[in-house]
């Protein structure tokens, strides 16, 4: 390829005339996909140019700011389920692009996540959700089950509900060294974890006209449960406001962190000795439940999709259908991603061996996709809503707001957002 490796830094360069032209999502989990680019640009002699290479909340910015007037560089984009009513207005519908055949390979219902208002505008790459991290080292060390028996007068065990979790991250905080659990503490991470807690806690984020739910006892309880854990119990890094997903990854990486909640596709990072302090003796767990005794997961998937504007149509078409081909899901699922087509989810049950760790995953993150999974709505101002949440959110957590202040705070900016839609032709 002709530019850089799209596997060092984050970036955005200007496009190339003679390349299909792509901006793609960066970080531990999506990187190990674009190794392939070069097997395509031989197989289809065409030459790919990775013009953007950004985490997503700057993607989404990036890709805001060049098509707001219509017009944009690119051939193909990375985006997510979530966001892809938000980018509508530039999307090309894909439907024309796949037989019947193709897209029945898909699992219906995470296909028809990529579709808006009817039409086709992305195609899915994965399945995510997250399970529960631990450090099996530590919750076996006969040494810490002693100490925390005589502590509390309780078992040291994988914790099965969130208050038990707190009680176990504030044991084993021990800063700099040892934290109890960590979290993003901003952007779509931190909106995700509260969703979460307020899901289990029996609460709702919105009401059915997307109005503002939480603003109640499960709403208190969940940032008051965020708050508790940063700011009294101080089980994480003080850093934590500054912390998204990759952050919170590197921490339990680098063996200074009890507990984290995480996705499938940064598995391969966690078995590797050279990436990871912890290979060998970390476990996994269903996620913990909450007040009402529930258990909820966010959820979504990352895909692709191609611009109205796309120069190449014929290129574009044949690089979407070859990363979400069942050779791109499968070298994606050995690095532990969850594939979404058929054939490949079969390949990798019948690959995986249930009594290994990768099995026992596997089986969690099965029972996770098939009964815990917590949806976000799908709407056209969605990303705007998620940013003025995780902001007003973080204030509550760090206490620079109290939590019922942070809490309206957060749905008044809601409302006026929501408000400008239902003024709108969005």
């Amino acid at each position: 390829m002709a530019n850089p490796s799209p596997n060092v830094g984050f970036f955005v360069r200007s496009p190339e005339p003679d390349a299909l032209n792509v901006a793609l999502v960066a970080g531990p989990m999506y990187d190990p996909l674009y190794e392939l680019l070069p097997e395509f640009e031989a197989k289809s002699g065409r030459r790919v140019h990775v013009a953007a290479r950004l985490v997503h909340p700057e993607l989404n910015a990036h890709l805001e700011e060049v098509y707001r007037s219509g017009k944009g560089p690119y051939d193909l984009i990375s985006t997510h389920n979530k966001y892809a009513p938000s980018q509508k207005h530039f999307l090309r519908p894909l439907d024309d692009w796949f037989l019947e055949t193709e897209l029945s390979e898909f699992i219906p219902s995470v296909l028809e996540m990529g579709r808006v208002e009817g039409w086709l505008l992305s195609v899915p790459r994965n399945i995510d959700v997250r399970l529960l991290y631990y450090r099996r080292d530590l919750f076996e060390d006969p040494s810490e089950q002693e100490k925390y028996r005589a502590l509390t007068g309780l078992e040291l065990r994988v914790p099965e509900t969130w208050e038990e979790l707190a009680q176990i991250a504030k044991f084993f905080a021990r800063p700099p060294d040892l934290y109890g659990f960590a979290f993003p503490g901003r952007d779509s991470g931190l909106f995700g974890t509260f969703f979460e807690l307020v899901a289990m806690a029996g609460g709702k984020l919105f009401h059915p006209d997307l109005r503002p739910a939480f603003v109640d006892a499960a709403g208190r309880w969940a940032l008051g449960f965020l708050h508790r854990l940063y700011t009294e119990d101080r089980v994480a890094p003080s850093e934590l406001p500054l912390m998204r997903y990759d952050e919170v990854s590197n921490l339990f990486l680098e063996g200074r962190c009890a507990m984290v909640a995480d996705w499938p596709g940064g598995f391969y990072r966690y078995r590797d000795p050279a990436q990871s302090k912890v290979a060998g003796g970390f476990g996994l767990a269903l996620y913990p439940t909450g007040p009402a005794g529930e258990r909820w997961v966010y959820s979504g998937g990352h895909c692709f999709a191609v611009p109205t504007g796309v120069r190449d149509e014929e290129g574009a078409r044949a690089l979407l259908k070859f990363l979400t081909s069942a050779d791109a899901q499968w070298h994606e699922a050995q690095h532990g991603a969850l594939p979404v087509l058929k054939s490949v989810q079969n390949r990798l049950r019948a690959e995986t061996d249930t009594a290994a760790l990768e099995g026992h995953r596997l089986a969690l993150l099965e029972q996770t996709v098939s009964s815990h999974m917590l949806l976000p709505p799908r709407f056209p101002l969605y990303p705007s809503v998620e940013e003025a949440l995780w902001t007003s959110l973080q204030k509550g957590i760090t206490g620079e707001w109290n939590v019922d202040d942070a809490l309206h705070h957060a749905a008044s900016e809601m409302e006026r957002i929501l408000g400008i839609q239902a003024g709108s032709d969005q």
